[in-house]
């Protein structure tokens, strides 16, 4: 199983990273950008996505009943994780949350799976502040959630990100697949063979 995270990666580095001069939504300038959802919302890369994020829950030894994240980065991952999981007979339930309540209907935050006290997986994209994480981690508490874990596609390794999103998530653990200098490197490695 540790060829799907080195297939997910080689994914990332080809599909989701770009150099060149970029403006990150934290406000910073990069001189390279990572938009993981060029892979997991690809066919293939959601595939993978799913099995490299079921199989880290699963060796954590998390237990979740569900698995969630802030809206847009999460969804993806959220489905994909939840699809696979049904198929291998371990159903992991899947939910939302809104970046804020919504204003009509039920007014809820958070969509999909929602039984207070269930132990729940915090999932995103790409960590950079860490504020949507930690935006989602507050929410699913709120809710009523136990937080089990908090993972994350790949961290952008800026400082203070990491420390905020294990400060917030504390007691449960805080992990990225990959970091930017993971993708970074696969994809100079891909560019050279070329």
């Amino acid at each position: 199983m540790g060829n799907v995270r080195e297939k997910l990666l080689g994914m990332l580095a080809e599909k989701s990273f770009r150099l060149g001069n970029f403006k990150l939504s934290s406000g910073g300038t990069s001189d390279y950008y990572i938009d993981c959802r060029l892979t997991t919302l690809d066919a293939a890369g959601a595939l993978a996505t799913g099995e490299a994020v079921l199989q880290e829950i699963r060796e954590r030894g998390w237990q979740a009943d569900a698995i969630g994240g802030l809206t847009m980065g999460a969804d993806p991952i959220v489905v994909a994780t939840s699809v696979i999981s049904a198929q291998q007979g371990t159903p992991i339930n899947g939910f939302l949350v809104r970046k804020a309540e919504k204003t009509h209907g039920t007014g809820q935050r958070i969509e999909g799976f929602r039984e207070i006290g269930a132990r729940v997986v915090i999932v995103d994209d790409v960590c950079t502040t860490g504020a949507s994480t930690i935006q989602a981690i507050g929410a699913a508490r709120e809710y009523g959630f136990e937080v089990a874990g908090v993972l994350c596609l790949v961290e952008r390794q800026e400082a203070g990100g990491r420390a905020g999103v294990e400060k917030t998530a504390a007691p449960a653990s805080f992990v990225a697949l990959f970091t930017a200098n993971d993708v970074r490197a696969e994809h100079v490695k891909i560019l050279a063979t070329k």
